[in-house]
């Protein structure tokens, strides 16, 4: 029996316009998340440098009582806490991924070579 014949259709291929939009869609989420953490960045630098600047006036006092040792004490500890949260989103994966996979790949064809030289040679 014969199958009737169907309307031509074409293969599913990507619609490049779907792609363009889905493209500039993650942009502005990444452009978003960018200054957003730039907002953030800034102010922890602010905050940073009024906490090491009272830290500096707090430590030229000669005598230091417990109240003001304990100031010192909760200032380190934000400091602290600043740098962690200003360093902690300026590496990731993303930023790691490709000299990552580079490195893999590069390294496992120097390991490559290297065998196959070592079987000439042997």
């Amino acid at each position: 029996m014969k199958q009737p014949k169907q309307p031509f259709e074409q293969p599913e291929e990507e619609n490049p316009e779907a792609d363009f939009e889905k493209e500039i869609e993650e942009v502005q989420q990444a452009l978003f998340a960018l200054k957003e953490r730039y907002k953030q960045v800034e102010t922890d630098r602010f905050s940073q440098a009024e906490l090491q600047q009272h830290l500096q006036e707090l430590n030229q006092y000669k005598y230091k009582t417990k109240e003001l040792k304990a100031e010192l004490k909760q200032i380190k500890q934000q400091l602290e806490m600043l740098e962690v949260s200003l360093e902690s989103q300026l590496f990731s994966w993303r930023s790691f991924r490709e000299p990552f996979w580079q490195a893999i790949r590069f390294g496992g064809l120097g390991v490559i070579i290297g065998w196959m030289l070592k079987s000439c040679a042997g």
